[in-house]
């Protein structure tokens, strides 16, 4: 019975190592090719002669200092509309998302969790790194919990449910928040705003990955003042 228990929980140990792998590289894969497609720069987005793509140049992001960015000439030539909308779509999801994975991992180093444990074997919430560390200490379940959890979410919620989105991106769904009583300009500003945010959060939140697996303290800084985390 032991012998049989041991290769159970060694079975479910190599799962979880290689659910972790995949989750990291595709991870680290989507967080590249978003942060590079908002800040890299085009040789060929100036000189280009398709209306189409001069237009682009005048989108909401393309901002000083950093102007028109397009690094892969995605919105090069004669690019629709409709494939604009959803790359930008796509950069606002990658945005939030590193948002959210940013303001997370920093609540969870400075140390908050969640009371109680994670199973029925004990293990608590407070004991599980942060970062990519803490995912080879989540349970397989638990995992495939937030794999659903995020799906239903995408399918379900994050999205223009009712089709009233007065630009991409917007999932009020009839819910004001208190949108309509900004100006034109007011409204621009807060969309720049977020878009911009969610572009450096791409940045940041790769970065603190990268150092976490080169085995270094993922705040730099705080380990040049004398506070490292790690």
């Amino acid at each position: 019975f032991n012998t049989q228990l041991i290769q159970h929980n060694r079975l479910l140990f190599n799962i979880n190592n290689i659910i972790n792998k995949f989750i990291m590289k595709l991870a680290i894969l989507s967080l590249i090719t978003a942060s590079a497609a908002a800040f890299a720069p085009s040789t060929t987005s100036k000189t280009t002669s398709s209306a189409l793509s001069m237009s682009y140049e005048n989108e909401l992001g393309a901002q000083e200092p950093l102007g028109f960015w397009d690094p892969l000439n995605m919105v090069s030539g004669d690019v629709p509309q409709e494939r604009f909308d959803r790359l930008r779509y796509v950069e606002l999801k990658h945005g939030r998302i590193a948002m959210l994975a940013v303001a997370g991992h920093i609540a969870t180093t400075a140390g908050p969790h969640l009371s109680g444990n994670i199973d029925y074997s004990g293990t608590s919430f407070d004991s599980i790194k942060t970062g990519i560390a803490g995912l080879s200490q989540i349970p397989s379940a638990g995992l495939l919990q937030i794999f659903a959890f995020i799906g239903f979410l995408e399918v379900f919620v994050m999205k223009d449910v009712k089709g009233t989105g007065e630009f991409v991106g917007d999932f009020r769904n009839g819910f004001g928040f208190g949108w309509d009583k900004f100006s034109e300009e007011e409204k621009m500003e807060k969309r720049a705003v977020e878009l911009n945010n969610g572009r450096a959060a791409q940045m940041g939140i790769l970065g603190l990955m990268v150092h976490e697996q080169l085995g270094q303290d993922p705040y730099v800084i705080n380990s040049l003042l004398g506070y490292p985390t790690i």
